[in-house]
């Protein structure tokens, strides 16, 4: 099986409210009508936005109400971006929940929490290498 992941669907439990924030920081989504999931593409992958309780009874999980253990992430070229899009976010309306700042492993991250909770790090790794398409390449550490 290749490695791979296609599509991150967040389960929301108001899909307008979300749709607005993620269109404020310059996502255009596609479909979403009445009580299907809108989709954004996200480099060669997919985020959705689906109503909380549908997505919790098709992925046949009891939806707990809580922290569902995963993090989000946006990796970007510099601190200045990080905090760009920190700033952006928190004008969309997130809970900044971290301001930006220096981290033990050498990077520059914030972490921004959206509108239905989802948390996501907004990050730079001057470790890792960007694709001129905003992909992420794993790099060796040099010796």
């Amino acid at each position: 099986m290749r490695q791979r992941l296609s599509l991150v669907t967040l389960g929301v439990a108001d899909k307008e409210r979300a749709c607005t924030f993620y269109a404020a920081l310059g996502w255009n989504g596609t479909g979403g009508s009445g009580e299907d999931p809108v989709f954004f593409q996200s480099g060669d992958m997919v985020v959705a936005l689906w109503d909380r309780a549908s997505l919790a009874a098709d992925s046949c999980v009891e939806d707990s109400g809580g922290w569902g253990g995963v993090t989000l992430a946006h990796c970007v070229g510099s601190r200045e971006e990080v905090d760009a899009i920190t700033e952006a976010a928190r004008a969309a309306g997130a809970r900044v929940g971290r301001e930006p700042a220096e981290t033990f492993w050498g990077g520059y991250t914030s972490i921004v929490i959206d509108p239905a909770g989802h948390p996501w790090e907004i990050a730079h790794n001057p470790g890792w290498t960007l694709t001129p398409e905003g992909g992420v390449l794993l790099t060796e550490p040099q010796a």
